[in-house]
C-alpha cells in the first residue's frame, strides 16, 4: 500500500500538548508546535505524546516545585537540613505513592507518571527527588511486591499515603556492588515470644533516620546449593534492638538523609517477614529494576536543570563585545547537552511504558539508568564550563548540580554493574 501525506486533525480527545518546541523545557510532545494537532495516519503503538492526565501532572509537579520549593532549596543544602515540612506536603498531595494502587494508599498512577514526577522533583532539588525515589522505589516497592494483604495495609498504606517515610536496608559496608555478600542475620527466637532477631549493620541507606518503616535484607541461612539464604524483613524504627548510626557527610545531596542502620538483638513479628523464606534476594533484585527507572529520571531532571541555567547564561554573558552563546564552541557544547538530555529522556520513558505494559523491562531501566547518568554528569560538568568562574562559586546552583549528578552513577548499581547487565543480557555470556 503506497504511503500518503499525513492530514491534520486534532487528536483524540481534543488538542493536546499545545507546548511549543524550545531548548531547556523538558517533556515535550510530538505535536507541531502550538497546533496541539496530530496527523491523521497517527498510530498509537509510537504515541510520543504524553497524555492529558501525565501533562497536568507534569505541569502541576514543575509549577509546586518552582512556585513552592524552590526558594527554600539553599537554606536547606547549605545546612544540611531534612526537608521534613516539604516531604509532609508532598505526601499530603499524594506524590509519595504514584505508582501504588488507591487500594493501598497510593493515587493509583502508572510508571511513566512517577518517572515524570522525580524529574521535575529533581529538576529543582536533587536532595528532594533522591528522597521520594528512594521512599516510592525502595520503601514502598517491596511491600508492593511481595506483602501480604495484611502487611500492605499495616505497612503500605501508611506509607503510599505519605503518614510515614520508607527505606531499604540492602548496601552494607562491605557489600555494595556484590550484594549477596551481605553479613546481616536474622534467627528465629528460640523462646516463646517468637519472631526473629536481627544482627549486623546496613550503610549509605537513603532516609535513615527519616524513615519510620525499613525493608531490610538479611541471612536466614544457606541455600541446597551452599549460597546464603537471604530473606526480607519489614523494620518498624521504633523496634526495640534497632538504631540509626551516624548520618554520612556527602559531597551533594545535602538535604538528604544517608546513614547507618543497626542491629543488636532487634526482634521483629514473624508476621514481619516480607514473602518466602530464602526468597528476599529475588525481591531485592526485582526492586532495583524498577528503583533504577526512578535514578534515570532523577539524573535526568539534574541534566535538565544544568541545561535550563546554562541557556540563559550563555545568551546574556558577554565576552569580546558579544554574547558567549554566539561562540561555536560554547554554543556546541549546548547542542550536544540538549541532544543528550532528549535521547536520556526517551530511555527513561521507554523503560517505564515497557513496567506499565506488564513486559520484561530489566534491560530497559539498565540503559536508561547508565545513560542518563551519564549524561547528567557531563551535562552538569558543561553548564559549570560556560558559566566560568561563576560556576565554581555557590552564586549559581550549577555546582549543586554537578555534585547532585554523581550520585546517580553510583546508587541502584554503579555504571559498571549497568554495563555488566547490559552485556550479559545483550550476548548471553556470564560477563564477570
Amino acid at each position: 500500500m503506497p504511503l500518503s501525506r499525513c492530514q491534520e486533525t486534532a487528536g483524540p480527545g481534543g488538542p493536546v500538548n499545545d507546548t511549543p518546541a524550545g531548548v531547556g523545557i523538558s517533556g515535550h510532545g510530538n505535536t507541531r508546535a502550538g497546533t496541539g494537532r496530530r496527523p491523521a495516519c497517527h498510530t498509537p503503538a509510537v504515541d510520543l505524546d504524553l497524555s492529558g492526565e501525565h501533562t497536568l501532572l507534569r505541569d502541576t509537579v514543575r509549577s509546586y516545585m518552582e512556585g513552592e520549593v524552590a526558594p527554600v532549596v539553599d537554606a536547606h543544602e547549605r545546612e544540611h537540613r531534612f526537608p521534613e515540612a516539604v516531604v509532609r506536603s508532598l505526601g499530603e498531595m499524594g506524590w509519595l505513592g504514584i505508582p501504588v494502587p488507591e487500594a493501598w494508599g497510593g493515587a493509583g498512577m502508572d510508571t511513566l507518571a512517577y518517572a515524570i514526577a522525580i524529574e521535575e522533583i529533581g529538576r529543582v532539588w536533587g536532595s528532594l527527588g533522591l528522597i521520594v525515589a528512594a521512599h516510592t522505589s525502595l520503601g514502598c516497592g517491596p511491600i508492593l511486591l511481595a506483602g501480604t494483604d495484611e502487611q500492605k495495609r499495616e505497612f503500605l498504606v501508611p506509607l503510599a499515603s505519605g503518614q510515614v517515610l520508607g527505606g531499604y536496608g540492602l548496601t552494607e559496608p562491605g557489600a555494595g556492588s556484590d550484594a549477596g555478600g551481605i553479613k546481616t542475620t536474622a534467627r528465629p527466637a528460640d523462646d516463646a515470644e517468637g519472631g526473629w532477631i536481627l544482627d549486623g549493620g546496613k550503610r549509605f541507606i537513603t532516609n535513615a533516620g527519616q524513615a519510620g518503616t525499613y525493608t531490610v535484607a538479611a541471612r536466614t541461612g544457606e541455600t541446597p546449593s551452599g549460597a546464603p539464604a537471604i530473606s526480607a524483613f519489614i523494620v518498624p524504627a521504633a523496634t526495640p534492638g534497632f538504631s540509626v548510626g551516624r548520618l554520612e557527610d556527602k559531597l551533594g545531596l545535602h538535604a538528604s538523609a544517608t546513614g547507618e542502620l543497626r542491629f543488636d538483638g532487634a526482634r521483629i513479628p514473624a508476621g514481619n517477614l516480607l514473602g518466602e523464606l530464602g526468597g528476599g534476594f529475588r525481591t531485592f533484585l526485582t526492586i532495583l529494576d524498577g528503583g533504577r527507572i526512578s535514578i534515570a529520571a532523577l539524573a535526568l531532571g539534574l541534566a535538565q536543570a544544568a541545561l535550563d541555567a546554562a541557556v540563559p547564561y550563555v545568551r546574556e554573558r558577554e565576552q569580546f563585545g558579544r554574547p558567549i552563546g554566539t561562540f561555536q564552541a560554547v554554543a556546541f557544547r549546548i547542542a550536544d547537552m540538549a541532544t543528550e538530555i532528549e535521547a536520556a529522556r526517551a530511555l527513561v520513558w521507554r523503560a517505564a511504558w515497557l513496567k506499565d505494559q506488564g513486559r520484561d523491562y530489566g534491560l530497559a531501566a539498565a540503559q536508561a539508568k547508565l545513560f542518563a547518568s551519564e549524561v547528567a554528569a557531563r551535562a552538569t560538568d558543561a553548564a559549570l564550563l560556560v558559566h566560568g568562574g561563576y560556576g565554581y562559586v555557590d552564586d549559581y546552583p550549577v555546582g549543586r548540580f554537578l555534585r547532585d549528578a554523581k550520585l546517580t552513577q553510583i546508587g541502584e548499581g554503579t555504571s559498571e554493574i549497568q554495563r555488566l547487565v547490559i552485556a550479559r543480557r545483550i550476548l548471553g555470556l556470564r560477563v564477570s
